[in-house]
């Protein structure tokens, strides 16, 4: 028999037992609009600046973009459940906003292992920097992560697309997540919960052990200058990334790989909130505040405005 959605729509609660909910809504209002603002400007300096062409500030708008995408999709249905206590979604909106969702995070695990690639040969091979992460190499591989990140999201979407759900509609976050979905769901998720994690080998393990093998490296070319002040100026250009990592996949592996009780739906919640509105916050800022091409070109804009 096939498979039939007798639930046509969900109900999301958002963050509950919280106090202070215009405070609240007025700080995740502010935090939107900060971070909208911080990666339309990274992207705008670096389309515009010709110091900013290099093929780490490539891959910084990308991200940048990445971020975009993310917020749009998750933050808006925060900020209505502040207002209405909770939201109705339809079943195919549900499933198209993890569909957004998961491009932007399949995304940004593959990018992150990229940019350790550009990390690993501007430190490693910098004599033949040039020439390895080439303009076209560089547009080649973000395409590609592009590419197999909605292709991820495509699968995944199919997968949540077999499922039934029968009585319970009632989903205790503040967007459409994988767990909380499948939570719901009256049919046996084993087989699809056995599939995501297999793609996600791929999309997200192997970036990582990527990233793991590559800071490896670094770490031993850098122990190999001699000068102080050569291993800080090497460490210098990895350490904003690497903080990025241990944020992005950090809050990943609390919440999808560390098991999870059924009583920790507020801890979840909270580490949601991390990665899906904090995390796009702090990624310019911490690309930026250390970077005195970004500061240059800022103030070149701001002049020239």
């Amino acid at each position: 028999m096939t498979n039939q959605t007798l639930v046509s729509e969900f109900v999301l609660l958002g963050i509950q037992n919280f106090n202070f909910k215009i405070p609240l809504f007025s700080l995740f209002l502010l935090i939107y609009i900060m971070t909208i603002w911080e990666n339309v400007l990274i992207i705008v300096l670096v389309s515009s600046s010709r110091n900013l062409q290099s093929p780490m500030y490539f891959f910084l708008r990308q991200l940048s973009l990445c971020d975009l995408l993310e917020v749009t999709d998750t933050v808006p249905t925060l900020l209505q459940t502040g207002i209405y206590d909770r939201v109705l979604m339809s079943f195919v909106g549900c499933i198209t906003q993890y569909s957004l969702f998961c491009v932007s995070e399949s995304f940004e695990c593959l990018l992150l292992g990229v940019m350790s690639y550009d990390r690993y040969v501007a430190i490693c091979i910098p004599l033949r920097y040039s020439s390895i992460m080439s303009h076209r190499v560089c547009v080649t591989l973000i395409f590609m992560s592009w590419v197999l990140g909605h292709i991820t999201s495509l699968l995944m979407a199919n997968f949540i697309a077999t499922l039934q759900f029968c009585d319970q509609n009632t989903i205790n976050h503040f967007f459409c997540d994988l767990l909380p979905i499948l939570e719901l769901s009256c049919s046996d998720t084993f087989f699809v919960q056995l599939e995501v994690t297999i793609l996600s080998i791929p999309v997200a393990v192997f970036p990582l052990i990527f990233i793991i093998i590559s800071y490896l490296c670094i770490a031993h070319a850098i122990l190999k200058i001699v000068s102080i002040t050569g291993r800080q100026k090497a460490f210098s250009t990895c350490g904003s990334h690497l903080a990025v990592v241990s944020i992005f996949y950090g809050t990943l592996i609390s919440i999808y790989v560390v098991p999870h009780k059924k009583n920790s739906q507020t801890l979840s919640k909270l580490l949601s909130l991390l990665y899906t509105v904090v995390t796009p916050l702090i990624n310019p800022l911490i690309y930026s505040l250390r970077n005195k091409d970004i500061r240059q070109a800022l103030d070149h804009l701001v002049t020239r405005k």
